[in-house]
């Protein structure tokens, strides 16, 4: 029997990376699972190739409205709601396709306000958004969980992703908050901190490596990545979508009924430097 036998989760952002890695292990240890995605299509294809049955449909999760419809869908389709996870974040697309990271360079100085604000809109209104909409059903189920994705950049100083970082920061200060306000009604609230992992997020930093660090001119994306993690995590291997899919299975589980208002890293050692 699988831990998260007869639940419910519903994971956003969970069309590929991360979030689908997350929805891959949950429906491994026995979940239904609904993906919420601003890619639909791939959130489909995904949900469908769970081990128990799943749902997948497009959801732009900064936006309430149909935030708000997503969820009540998965919830009539499978009956309640145990688990929520917030990990929809930066790999989603500005609003206006004209607003880049490099529109205002990554440091504060040169930083346009209008990055600063959709940085914060995908990763940190997201997260609020979502325990919002979920903290109704998870009530009527007599309690549950919320694992929030954050960062390993939310835990110290990150001078070249300061909206970044401080939205991630935010996200753990939000768990923090959130698991002392719905303790009493047994809802678990914590954060993940992942590490180095090779998900599109890293595949554009490396490729942006390959273009602008001499060193790193004729080498693949992937070995420039696998340099990084070979000097810069102590286990000296990558982290895994799967490896943050069974810590949030955990806290999740009856297992981690005692556990609330963490932030857990899962990068191999990085932050003991």
């Amino acid at each position: 029997m699988g831990q998260l036998d007869g639940m419910v989760a519903i994971v956003t952002g969970g069309a590929r990376g991360i979030g689908a890695g997350i929805a891959k292990v949950m429906a491994q240890q026995g979940a239904k699972v609904g993906i919420l995605d601003l890619d639909g299509e791939t959130a489909a294809q995904t949900a469908a190739g769970l081990a128990t049955p799943g749902i997948g449909m497009a959801c732009d999760v900064i936006l309430e409205e149909p935030l708000q419809a997503a969820v009540k869908e998965v919830v009539e389709k499978f009956g309640g709601l145990d688990i929520f996870v917030n990990n929809a974040g930066a790999g989603r697309m500005p609003l206006d396709p004209s607003i880049t990271p490099a529109a205002g360079g990554a440091r504060v100085e040169s930083m346009v306000a209008d990055v600063w604000d959709e940085q914060l809109a995908q990763n940190l209104r997201s997260t609020f958004l979502g325990t919002k909409v979920a903290v109704p059903y998870l009530k009527a189920r007599g309690g549950g969980s919320i694992v929030n994705i954050a960062s390993i950049a939310g835990l110290s100083a990150s001078p070249t992703l300061p909206a970044y970082a401080a939205a991630k920061a935010g996200v753990i200060s939000l768990s923090r908050s959130t698991a002392l306000e719905y303790a009493p009604a047994n809802i678990r609230v914590n954060a993940i901190c992942p590490g180095f992992l090779w998900t599109r997020a890293w595949q554009g930093l490396a490729t942006g490596m390959k273009m602008t660090v001499p060193q790193y001119r004729d080498r693949d994306p992937r070995d420039i990545f696998l340099e990084v993690v070979k000097n810069g995590v102590p286990l000296q291997r990558e982290q895994t979508p799967e490896d943050i899919g069974h810590l949030a299975a955990f806290l999740s589980s009856p297992a981690g009924w005692n556990i609330t208002g963490q932030a857990i890293s899962v990068d191999g050692g990085i932050t003991l430097r």
